[in-house]
């Protein structure tokens, strides 16, 4: 909808892909009859059927693209979304099906362009020219078999350095984007000379490589968690139990025991004080002591392993265990849902004191109840780190940026695809009812114009531009002046329609509710609150 009022020039293209109703398939075909390049990808064999009979009914010629499920898998995070279980796409047989369903429509000049996508954040170029190279083929074959062709969608997949290794690990890239553009035009050059095709025109949808930078996100923190403060003399035990001056020792007489034996001893003495305690042996005080001492030792050896050469595996860990927990102003599931989800890393940084050596170790976590609502592994040039070296708090603000969040991040914190809330039923269950159960309220969904104007749209003025654009048309005898007013009427009242698509006509809803059942009792205080 946005896109279709946004579009200007004649030879721009607007690109449809994913899942499609009747209604998107109009849509698209209403900008078909507005003169604009709008190519309608099939990505279901069923889809093709249904581009078929709206295009009759509209009476407007199509634009097609077919998606061609490869047999060259992605890589990295997003590599279980390619190959034979891919949601998306025609495998081989599909398309030859495809392509006779067209010409028995009479639709062969209607077959335009041939998509691919291997998924986000392709960190190796060898997978990308070998996409390239079989999505060539597709697209060669078809056009020998008679189809005009013309452009070829090499689709998404152009990485971000996150880490800024480099490399193909699976949150960086081993290519730039220069090689990338020259691996793209060169071997798609290649191929089409090979068998005698024309070179089509480029199509990239590299959505993350182009918006990731965009933007960061800025958070406050405002507190420290420490687990190993000093013990202080006011909470010193009037008498020391043994286990307490066990540990003692070990912190004050390091220079007589090993590092990994004083780690061994720490953890008997802090598991002793916590079964004394059970077993009413040991105080509060005692315990409390005993705690603090085991986080001392254990700091005091992981400072004497910082600069040591080789340190073996259970101290290496002691890093992480130490680390303090900086609490930030933010939700992780908000504003950095992928961190949590997919397990992305960001680069993380001080946005001051940057004069100031960062002493810190730390580990970020949200102001939100969820357990999940952290940051706890960072980019590393060799692999990835458990804590982030950060400054010690002052008593004066404090502001982290996490940076490259502008692919996804945002919008999947508001509104996921723009996709809203479903419609809601309350249901509660009563034995006194015919069916065991009341509708007590329903919810519905949001609407087209309402999420549009979530994202810095309104409504009103995309239908002032689609208004224009009708007008437009109307003179230039594209469009006649009854039809341009039910085009309008169309475009005006999909605003007020849900966003989900309506999938089955004689359905008596166009999506999928979320219930919520609720007991007698729990409707019974509700109505009392």
């Amino acid at each position: 909808m946005i896109a279709m009022a946004m579009h200007e020039g004649a030879n721009s293209l607007i690109i449809c892909n994913g899942y499609k109703d009747h209604d998107f398939i109009r849509i698209a075909l209403l900008g078909r009859k507005l003169g604009k390049k709008v190519i309608i990808v099939v990505e279901q064999l069923a889809e093709l059927d249904d581009i078929i009979r709206v295009s009759e009914e509209v009476g407007v010629k199509p634009l097609i693209g077919f998606r061609a499920k490869l047999q060259t898998r992605g890589e990295g995070k997003w590599s279980s979304s390619t190959g034979d279980n891919a949601k998306f796409g025609l495998n081989t047989a599909e398309i030859l099906f495809a392509c006779e369903k067209l010409r028995a429509a009479k639709l062969t000049s209607a077959l335009r362009l041939v998509h691919f996508h291997i998924g986000s954040q392709v960190p190796n170029i060898l997978t990308i020219k070998n996409a390239v190279i079989e999505a060539s083929r597709f697209y060669c074959q078809l056009a020998k078999m008679g189809f005009p062709m013309g452009y070829l969608d090499v689709g998404g997949g152009l990485g971000i350095d996150y880490d800024g290794s480099r490399t193909n690990y699976e949150s960086s890239m081993n290519y730039s984007m220069a090689e990338y553009a020259r691996d793209v035009v060169a071997n798609v050059r290649d191929i089409c000379d090979s068998m005698g095709v024309a070179v089509p025109d480029l199509v990239s949808e590299s959505g993350r490589a182009i918006v990731a930078p965009h933007a960061m996100l800025v958070v406050e923190v405002f507190e420290r968690i420490n687990k190993r403060e000093t013990l202080g003399v006011q909470h010193q035990p009037k008498e020391k139990h043994k286990v307490v001056t066990d540990l003692e020792f070990l912190l004050k007489n390091k220079a007589k025991l090993g590092k990994l034996e004083r780690f061994h001893d720490a953890v008997q003495k802090k598991e002793e004080a916590f079964s004394l305690f059970n077993l009413g042996y040991l105080d509060l005080e005692n315990r409390a002591a005993a705690e603090s001492l085991y986080w001392q030792v254990c700091e005091q050896i992981a400072q004497e392993t910082r600069d040591a050469g080789y340190v073996p595996e259970e101290l290496r860990d002691l890093n992480r265990l130490l680390a303090d927990q900086y609490v930030c102003n933010f939700s992780v599931f908000q504003s950095l849902l992928d961190h949590w989800a997919l397990k992305q890393l960001f680069p993380i940084a001080p946005l001051h004191r940057l004069e100031e050596e960062p002493a810190v170790n730390a580990t970020l976590v949200d102001i939100t109840c969820d357990s999940d609502g952290k940051i706890g592994t960072f980019i590393d040039l060799q692999d990835t780190k458990d804590y982030l070296q950060l400054h010690p708090l002052n008593g004066k603000p404090y502001y982290l940026g996490i940076f490259l969040t502008g692919a996804y991040q945002d919008i999947m914190g508001d509104l996921h695809n723009l996709f809203g809330r479903v419609n809601e039923v309350h249901v509660f269950l009563e034995d006194d009812e015919p069916n065991g159960y009341y509708i007590e309220e329903t919810l519905s969904g949001v609407r087209m114009s309402e999420v549009i104007e979530t994202v810095q749209y309104q409504w009103e003025d995309l239908c002032r531009r689609i208004k224009s654009q009708i007008d437009t048309a109307t003179k230039k005898d594209l469009v006649k002046p009854r039809e341009g007013v039910r085009l309008l009427e169309f475009y005006e009242g999909q605003m007020l329609a849900k966003t989900y698509l309506n999938i089955d006509r004689t359905a008596t809803s166009t999506d999928a509710p979320r219930v919520a059942a609720k007991s007698p009792a729990k409707a019974s205080r509700k109505r009392k609150g």
